[in-house]
């Protein structure tokens, strides 16, 4: 069983005023706001921060996609939206291909 621990933060009266509106209009309790606030704030933060790892050429697309706990797809979108130029290079797309004709290569002698 996960057992929840307690984190206490001193926020601004703007802040409070904000987390008070969403309150109300969420129809939710400032603990599950705050919650479901960070959290999403926590997922933002990974997926910027895994992209720009890639985009410095420090991880693969598919690892920087894995340790955000997105898919392929959704990291493939943020950084074309992040404007992160593609690190697949020229090699890489040939031996993709090479990969590809063995294979089929392999299959039509079955």
């Amino acid at each position: 069983m996960k057992k929840d621990l307690m984190v206490g933060t001193r926020l601004s009266s703007e802040t409070v005023r904000d987390l008070e509106l969403i309150e109300q209009l969420e129809q939710s309790d400032r603990s599950t706001t705050i919650r479901k606030l960070l959290h999403q704030a926590i997922r933002e933060w990974k997926i910027e921060h895994f992209a720009r790892q890639y985009g410095d050429g420090n991880m693969s697309l598919a690892r920087a996609a894995a340790e955000s706990g997105v898919t392929l797809w959704e990291m493939m979108e943020r950084t074309r939206q992040m404007k992160i130029t593609s690190q697949y290079d020229l090699e890489e797309l040939e031996a993709d291909f090479e990969s590809i004709r063995r294979k089929i290569s392999d299959a039509s002698e079955q």
